[in-house]
């Protein structure tokens, strides 16, 4: 009788190589013109992974190879969250590529307690101000800027895009259209008499200094000799200059992030709710809101105590 011991035994085929399939990805995302720091850390840490684990093969990988990777580290648990997130995304195009069958790795979390975000505070843009010479063109736009970040809000992208026609001095309002805004939805924000002064001089100073340069433009900030404050998303003059600012004067937050972020929890504490603050800070989702504010322990209280 033909028993299953007798019949032929086939070679166990191991399938991919993790280290192949990590330069098949590396080709692609070279291809997909990903940003180079970004490939380097996935041969970094899936090397790193390969190496702690001695896995070989896609096919071979269980969660238990993806806890002792995470174990063997001597690091925080936001590095760890960091590199956990580069070996997801990496397993991720093996999924993709139809290497493995299933997301195995999609449980795998780490608890990382965010440390609470700030925001500039009335006093901290009462002192830097106070530091600033009015008389100079720089450090009248940077004023200005600040105070407009302050008062309405805005991100520092949408700020270097402002034009003469954005701002009603008359009604004090900044009227913004979609064009120039992240979720392409216009908005109207307001402001105080002392930033209308600020606004009304600055935009005097940048008619001459056009006129010096021979530059013709109508945007709002602009460099010593008429040009954009910003040629790229991440080389904005305005942010480097609060950086420096932060520096000169010790001053914690101060920065596009810490001034947007102060808008808003000024208006929570004024009372608006959150739908309002979320219109305001032009974000889509209540969720980003509620994140972005970022409360600590004692704000909820303060704020849970006003409906004792």
């Amino acid at each position: 009788m033909f028993t299953a011991d007798d019949q032929p035994k086939r070679d166990y085929i191991p399938g991919i190589p993790i280290e192949k399939a990590l330069e098949k990805i590396i080709r692609q995302m070279k291809a997909q013109g990903l940003r180079e720091r970004t490939i380097n850390d996935y041969e970094l840490y899936v090397n790193h992974f390969i190496e702690t684990t001695d896995a070989k093969y896609l096919d071979d990988l269980t969660v238990q190879h993806i806890y002792d990777w995470l174990a063997s580290m001597e690091v925080s648990n936001q590095t760890k969250l960091t590199r956990l997130k580069c070996l997801k995304a990496f397993l991720n195009r093996c999924f993709d590529n139809g290497w493995i069958d299933v997301k195995f790795w999609n449980n795998v979390k780490i608890k990382v307690d965010s440390p609470v975000k700030e925001g500039a505070t009335d006093r901290e843009i009462k002192v830097l101000l106070s530091m600033l010479d009015l008389t100079r063109f720089t450090e009248l736009r940077d004023a200005t800027a600040i105070l407009l970040m302050y008062q309405t809000g805005i991100r520092v992208g949408t700020l270097a895009k402002l034009e003469n026609k954005h701002v009603n001095l008359d009604s004090k309002l900044l009227k913004i259209d979609g064009g120039i805004i992240k979720n392409h939805e216009s908005i109207y924000l307001p402001f105080d008499d002392v930033l209308a002064r600020l606004l009304r001089a600055l935009m005097k100073q940048n008619d001459i200094i056009r006129r010096e340069n021979k530059v013709k433009n109508e945007l709002l900030f602009i460099t010593t000799n008429g040009g954009p404050i910003m040629s790229s998303p991440t080389n904005n003059n305005i942010t480097k200059r609060l950086k420096k600012y932060a520096k000169d004067y010790g001053l914690k937050n101060i920065n596009p992030h810490a001034l947007r972020r102060g808008f808003a929890k000024n208006l929570l504490k004024k009372g608006a709710n959150i739908a309002l603050i979320s219109k305001a800070l032009g974000h889509s989702d209540l969720a980003v809101t509620t994140r972005y504010l970022h409360l600590d322990k004692n704000e909820v209280a303060e704020s849970l105590r006003k409906f004792l």
